[in-house]
């Protein structure tokens, strides 16, 4: 497993496509955050990373299935996946080594947002005038919503040899565990329906941790979305189909 993380961490870094998505990123939230009217830091007066942490799964929705769609689909395309197989490696090693290097390359891209963290911490009044725990707990979580993302990133990406049929996927199903829940709860609001229905959504359980309601539920929501996706991935990867 860590074999296939190094490489294809390695891979990552030295395509283009990687630091594309990853400046993409920054430069939206940036945008966002310090210069968009309705949203920026300096406009809303208080000291807090609400803008980031409220847009940033809507921009997860385009960053991570571009980042994932070539684990599989690129292998399969080009033929070295039959070469991979050959290797002295479990499915679950492909597997899990392939997550993780996404993941990975996920954190990364969430590591340069401490620069606006420090920025709104000196502009706070007094200066350090912000949530600190708070603000780690919405990473933490932010953390959580881009893993899941991941594993649904790569199950998109084991089921087709073109990239952009990959990201498309990835891209509709993201959204539709973000969103579709909450729209389909919404039909119906007046029940007890809707109260159950939204709870399965992504939505619900991140919004929650980002209000620094770190518990046990949501916890288990994120891994269980984790581990259900990766099974998927692993089921079909051990299909043999392609």
């Amino acid at each position: 497993m860590l074999t296939i993380f190094k490489k294809e961490f390695n891979s990552f870094l030295s395509s283009l496509i990687a630091y594309i998505v990853i400046i993409v990123f920054l430069t939206g939230i940036g945008l966002f955050m310090w210069v968009f009217p309705s949203t920026n830091v300096l406009d809303y007066g208080y000291a807090d990373l609400e803008s980031l942490f409220s847009l940033a799964p809507y921009v997860f929705m385009f960053l991570i299935p571009a980042i994932t769609m070539r684990t599989f689909a690129e292998e399969k395309k080009t033929g070295t996946m039959e070469l991979l197989f050959t290797r002295p490696l479990t499915d679950w090693d492909i597997l899990l080594g392939k997550y993780l290097a996404s993941l990975a390359l996920v954190i990364f891209a969430l590591l340069p947002t401490l620069i606006y963290f420090f920025s709104v911490y000196c502009l706070g009044n007094p200066v350090g005038n912000i949530d600190i725990s708070g603000t780690m707990g919405s990473y933490f979580g932010l953390i959580l919503l881009g893993a899941v993302f991941t594993s649904i990133g790569l199950f998109a990406s084991v089921l087709t040899e073109s990239q952009i049929v990959s990201f498309i996927i990835a891209l509709f199903l993201c959204f539709l565990f973000h969103e579709g829940f909450g729209y389909l709860a919404n039909v119906r609001d007046t029940s007890d329906f809707s109260y159950y229905i939204v709870q399965w959504g992504i939505s619900y359980h991140y919004e929650t941790i980002r209000k620094g309601l770190i518990d046990s539920r949501n916890l288990v929501y994120f891994f269980s979305m984790i581990t259900v996706m990766l099974l998927a991935t692993k089921l079909v990867l051990g299909s043999r189909k392609w």
